[in-house]
């Protein structure tokens, strides 16, 4: 496979995947066009790959893990056409079917990277706690633990409700 026909049939979900890590729109185009000029440099290798669809993966999720750490942010705009012109790629967006996510990502977006990096792999791209571990380069027992952290925190996050107030009777003082 070209590197060309690779960047034009995954970019759509790279986007997405990168989109949901970050949960910025136009830094998600920012980490998936470094990833992309990353991999087309070592292209050779990654097509050669049985899986370079889980390389490059790795290469977005590892520029998300990092972005803060640079000191100098380079910032370079991907084309209109490639991204949301008539001739971008339309693959339908699983987590359009969540309903009222907004909560969710606000309180996901809260969460630590490697944490939210984890739950993004497992429940949006559907990845073992092996390939997680393979991508974020750790131990799936490691997996394992950034999930349940990440779980608990969720579910503490998302079930406490605000304390109400009892009503002041309306009657006579007795």
């Amino acid at each position: 496979m070209r590197f060309e026909d690779f960047a034009a049939a995954r970019l759509p979900a790279l986007l997405r995947y990168a989109a949901l890590l970050c949960g910025d729109r136009e830094l998600a185009r920012d980490l998936v066009q470094e990833a992309l000029i990353k991999a087309l440099v070592r292209w050779k290798r990654i097509g050669a790959l049985d899986r370079p669809d889980a390389y490059v993966r790795t290469i977005v999720t590892n520029e998300f893990l990092s972005f803060r750490r640079r000191k100098a942010i380079r910032m370079v705009a991907l084309t209109h056409d490639a991204l949301d012109g008539p001739a971008a790629p339309s693959v339908p967006d699983p987590a359009a079917d969540v309903g009222s996510g907004e909560e969710l990502w606000r309180r996901l977006s809260e969460l630590p990277r490697r944490q939210r990096a984890v739950l993004v792999l497992r429940y949006y791209e559907g990845l073992t706690d092996d390939e997680i571990a393979e991508t974020l380069r750790c131990r799936p027992g490691t997996v394992r633990g950034y999930a349940s952290r990440a779980l608990a925190t969720l579910r503490v996050e998302m079930t406490v409700t605000p304390t109400r107030i009892p009503p002041i009777p309306q009657g006579e003082p007795a």
